[in-house]
């Protein structure tokens, strides 16, 4: 059975996880373009981080940056062997229904342009390309994308 529920980047499970996101966006972007935050750096006020396990073994990761008028995904990971079993779709609907008890009015994301299952995911989810947001730029390596909740 596939549980999501609130976790801890510290937990030695959720860092593994989380070390192999990164290692994957520095090897597709150069570092200018990786946008992901440190592991510290999820534990904060703001951010409220969700695991998605089967079991004791913890798959995916995701994260939910209160932005004030709007939430940002962050951290969004599911690991290779554990995609197609629905943890990905299971951790945007959690970061939605923390964003609406947030009373947040839209969700928005920073995602790199060769991850094309993630764009898929976002779009099947209403995600919608937009511009810039926050302290982004635009550049080579970014799509952003938006949904009003």
């Amino acid at each position: 059975m596939l549980i999501v529920e609130a976790g801890d980047p510290h937990h030695p499970k959720a860092t593994a996880l989380l070390r192999q996101s990164h290692a994957l966006m520095q090897s597709l972007f150069p570092p200018e373009d990786n946008f992901y935050l440190e592991i510290d750096d999820l534990v904060d006020d703001t951010i409220a981080f969700f695991i998605a396990r089967k079991g004791d073994d913890v798959i995916g990761t995701a994260a939910l940056k209160n932005c004030g008028s709007y939430g940002e995904v962050k951290s969004m990971f599911v690991a290779e062997a554990a995609r197609g079993l629905g943890a990905a779709d299971a951790l945007m609907r959690q970061l939605e229904d923390h964003a609406r008890g947030l009373s947040l009015p839209a969700m928005k994301l920073e995602t790199g342009t060769l991850l094309n299952a993630a764009h898929k995911l976002y779009a099947r989810h209403g995600y919608a390309t937009c511009g810039p947001f926050g302290d982004y730029a635009a550049g080579k390596s970014s799509v952003f994308m938006e949904k009003p909740l």
